[in-house]
């Protein structure tokens, strides 16, 4: 099957992407694809429990209802990558989460994992941007890198860290991979 995909950048655009000109996409890039799905689909859940523990401010809860936003389109696009190959994607029901002791108990430990989760994001992406052979994807996975950045900025900022870095580090796949194991039950 082709490889055409859909990658939405936002809730007003979308953009249709054929890859590689209805050649399959490599392994690879479909590795990434399902690694991405995976990763989106637990940065959902985790917004999704934050937001519903009660233990948020109404800025926080804002910024967070936002993050949650954006994971949702973004698992849109990268399941359409799968989908668009002929493939299933993975459903938040599919995946049973963990995380540590605590997490959600005040809003500094809700900001402090999610700063954690939102770096492995980020360094996802931006392995996949390095990594991934089909050209046509890149400009799709680069934007929700760029969202996924923005996320950082904010948790790092709300965190009283500092949220530049002129380098954010990239994590190949078996780097996220196993970064993203860990909460996963």
């Amino acid at each position: 099957m082709g490889g055409a995909a859909l990658l939405v950048g936002g809730a007003a655009m979308t953009e249709l992407v054929d890859a590689a000109k209805g050649e399959p996409l490599p392994d690879g890039d479909l590795a990434y694809a399902r690694l991405l799905v995976g990763a989106e689909l637990l940065g959902a859940n985790f917004y999704e429990q934050a937001l519903a523990s009660g233990s948020t401010r109404p800025k926080l809860r804002k910024h967070l209802r936002r993050a949650l936003a954006n994971e949702q389109e973004h698992y849109k696009s990268v399941a359409a990558i799968l989908s668009g190959a002929g493939l299933v994607p993975a459903l938040a029901s599919d995946i049973d989460y963990s995380y540590p002791r605590g997490t959600f108990a005040t809003p500094g430990s809700i900001v402090t994992q999610a700063l954690e989760l939102e770096m492995i994001m980020l360094g996802a992406y931006l392995g996949a941007i390095a990594e991934m052979q089909s050209n046509a994807l890149k400009s799709g996975i680069a934007r929700i890198a760029a969202s996924e950045a923005m996320h950082v900025g904010y948790f790092a900022q709300a965190k009283g860290r500092n949220a530049f870095m002129s380098f954010p580090p990239a994590l190949m796949i078996e780097e996220a991979s196993n970064a993203l194991d860990r909460f996963i039950a």
